[in-house]
């Protein structure tokens, strides 16, 4: 620290430790802490309402011993007062994420909370219970599922439901359904129309890079502490288990839709393209509560996480809610969701549910106003200022979405990337325009020398953006990756956002230490394999295939799958690859005849094609060196890749 109290530029080891937060940054934090109502401490009241009991630091092992959920890494978080180094908005939504365990919401209706970033919700009807969202993994719905045995006493699972299409809503139903279960499909799945199409495609086909790029919105090879990783806003983390996804027995089709399930009535809202491109809303007469799954939670959610996805329809979001208060407002007593911790009377829903109604109405319409005016994405993000009446409920505080992101996903879904200035219309890659700029700022030093000068005065944005283009231009330029290294600290020390936060700060890091090393990529569970139809594993084999390398090539496959009597005709040619359904090709190169499990348990590598063939469950005709070839144009996607710096190796 220097004399007046500012953090000074940092020197030229980028593999320093996390460092400590500016006067800027503290100065600002100061601020949030003013300007917030931090006195209003009914949400931690509510969070920890009804608890029952729970889990020794929330711990969660699989057979083996590892390690798939624990909060004891959290337990820096029983401060009180937020350090300098987290925002303190931030800090106090991570502290309520820390209530975990079995909680009643009403009686007959409880909630699993901080075993997993998700709830499981279970409600008991006549003679069982009923499983709302089943956690991320097998065995953190095995742990809830025995707290809530061991608190409520051991009754049969009567249905399970899936409100909407992300994985830590399903992901754990074996851990719910047992094998005699699955088998005979005694216990109803119930599940948003179009769920089985977007469970599986949603991250399957841009699967590789999404999963990258979680990493920095979730942070989970951040150290977990004051100077890393808190919390992810919707909840502290993604659980490390084993998934398997499970297909719905009965879908619901329509707002309005009903069902008696165990002596209960449903009274259900499709919420399409919202949160989930499948998703939907429930009432309960019976125990007069409302369950809006991931629409109306305690933060503004994303229109477009940083992983990647389509963009969420901000304005249908909206009308969603005004459906609902329209449908239940008054009824309901209760509201929980699939996220964080319920609220209770009837005003206080409504008054949630409106505020939720109009931050995403007020984001809509005001981000389409401005872009009317002929304002820029990232224009509109600078100019919008949040209503004080929503500015100040605590739960449309942008800790997973944020007004600044969520706006230019508004833009994007109407606009789309291009904002019409020809300058912008072909801008050259990362490496190529940082070089031209490192060139046009008079070189390397004199762009640090400027550079320390604005990071000591808090410009860290811009001081962002100018050695960026310096670490591309020059990756080994060790002075530049630890000053850009620590201006995304101070960036992330800001932010209210979890996943700004983990993002910066996991940006800061591979500065310092490289691109993590991990395992390869586990293959496919056989469960996934199985729930992709046959369509979707040939999109997603397309994907595979090298271009360049297959130049001139001209492969033509037939496939019949005895066991599900589809037939295939499978076509390489003008480097692309192409099927038509319901056909066979005469002049077909070889032609293949086996059962589609066949298939998932190659896709699964639990066999390979050589030794089904061998074992007899694949049969040919023709040359089946010709898949061989086939096979031999595809890429394998590395699990890990350069983001914040140029990439190591190419790719063509």
């Amino acid at each position: 620290m220097t004399q007046t109290g500012t953090m000074e530029a940092p020197k030229e080891n980028p593999k320093e430790n996390p460092k400590q937060a500016s006067a800027s940054v503290v100065a600002q934090n100061a601020a949030m802490l003013k300007a917030l109502p931090f006195s209003d401490v009914r949400d931690f009241e509510e969070a920890s309402r009804g608890f029952l009991g729970t889990l020794e630091n929330a711990k969660i092992t699989s057979a083996t011993g590892r390690v798939v959920w624990s909060l004891e890494p959290y337990g820096f978080l029983s401060d009180a007062a937020a350090p300098p180094t987290v925002n303190p908005s931030l800090w106090r939504q991570s502290r309520l994420n820390m209530n975990h365990g079995l909680f009643e919401v009403v009686p007959g209706v409880y909630q699993i909370r901080g075993l997993d970033i998700a709830n499981m919700t279970l409600i008991e009807g006549n003679s069982g219970v009923i499983v709302v969202d089943t956690l991320t993994s097998i065995e953190g719905a095995r742990a809830g599922m025995e707290l809530y045995f061991q608190h409520r006493g051991k009754k049969p699972v009567t249905a399970v439901i899936f409100t909407h299409t992300h994985t830590d809503h399903w992901g754990g139903a074996r851990g719910v359904l047992d094998d005699e279960a699955l088998a005979t499909g005694s216990i109803p799945v119930i599940a948003p129309n179009f769920f089985m199409e977007h469970a599986v495609s949603e991250n399957i086909i841009a699967g590789p890079a999404m999963q990258r790029r979680a990493q920095y919105q979730f942070g989970p090879l951040l150290a977990k502490g004051v100077r890393g990783q808190v919390d992810c806003g919707l909840g502290k983390s993604m659980a490390a288990g084993s998934v398997a996804l499970v297909r719905p027995t009965d879908l619901i089709i329509s707002t309005g839709d009903k069902r008696v399930i165990d002596g209960i009535e449903f009274e259900f809202q499709m919420a399409p393209e919202s949160e989930a491109p499948a998703e939907m809303h429930f009432f309960i007469p019976r125990y007069k509560l409302l369950n809006l799954a991931e629409n109306c939670t305690h933060n503004f959610h994303n229109l477009l996480p940083f992983r990647g996805a389509n963009v969420r329809d901000a304005l249908a979001w909206s009308k969603y809610l005004g459906e609902a208060l329209h449908l239940w407002g008054g009824k309901a007593e209760a509201m929980c969701g699939q996220h964080h911790w319920p609220v209770w009377g009837r005003e206080r829903v409504d008054t949630m549910i409106r505020q939720q109604r109009d931050l995403y109405k007020f984001a809509h319409d005001q981000t389409i106003r401005l872009m009317n005016h002929g304002l820029t994405a990232t224009e509109i993000a600078e100019a919008i200022r949040l209503p004080a009446s929503l500015d100040g409920a605590w739960h449309g505080r942008g800790y997973y979405g944020h007004i600044r992101h969520n706006v230019k996903a508004i833009y994007q879904r109407y606009l789309g990337w291009y904002d019409a200035n020809p300058a912008n219309l072909d801008p050259l890659p990362p490496v190529a325009s940082g070089k031209k700029y490192v060139e046009y700022m008079g070189g390397a030093d004199a762009i640090l020398a400027r550079a320390r000068t604005d990071f000591a005065n808090g410009e860290f944005r811009f001081v962002a953006q100018a050695v960026s283009h310096l670490v591309f231009a020059e990756p080994d330029n060790q002075a530049a990756r630890a000053l850009l290294a620590d201006t995304f600290e101070q960036l992330g020390y800001a932010a209210e956002s979890a996943t700004w936060r983990n993002a910066y700060l996991f940006g800061a890091q591979e500065l310092r230490q490289g691109v993590p090393k991990l395992p390869a990529r586990p293959p496919m569970p056989r469960e996934t394999a199985a729930a992709l139809r046959t369509e979707q594993f040939w999109d997603v084999l397309g994907i595979r295939l090298n271009g360049p390398k297959a130049e001139g090539k001209h492969i033509v496959l037939n496939w019949s799958f005895t066991d599900t009597n589809e037939t295939f005709v499978l076509t390489l040619e003008n480097c692309a690859l192409t099927y038509i359904a319901g056909a066979q090709a005469a002049d077909a190169d070889a032609s293949f005849t086996l059962a589609r499990g066949t298939l998932d348990e190659v896709i699964a590598r639990q066999t390979s094609f050589p030794e089904a063939v061998a074992a007899g469950k694949i049969k040919f005709t023709g040359n089946a060196m010709r898949l061989a070839e086939l096979m031999g144009l595809m890429d394998e996607f590395p699990r890990m890749f350069e983001i914040v710096e140029p990439k190591r190796t190419m790719v063509s």
